[in-house]
């Protein structure tokens, strides 16, 4: 198997260095409020995505079985004019 050759050095050392003029403040870290999950919310969670897989399915199922109805439909209707 084939490696490929990687350079020796492959980002060059920065030409200057920027120093700021002023030191930046330092920023205040706010502690967020705590969030438990519990084995409820869990439970819910996944019932509510396998509910809305089985809808998501259920429509899928009813837009084939309406396009296929459709299609005999046309077929019957075009082999009736044609009589």
């Amino acid at each position: 198997m084939l490696l490929p050759k990687y350079p020796d050095n492959p980002t060059p050392p920065p030409a200057h260095t920027h120093a700021p003029a002023d030191p930046a403040p330092v920023p205040v870290h706010r502690s967020l409020p705590a969030v438990s999950i519990d084995h409820k919310t869990i439970a819910a969670l996944v019932v509510g995505g396998v509910v809305l897989t089985a809808l998501l399915a259920a429509v899928a199922v009813t837009a084939i079985s309406v396009a296929v109805a459709a299609v005999v439909l046309r077929s019957m209707l075009r082999d009736q004019h044609r009589r």
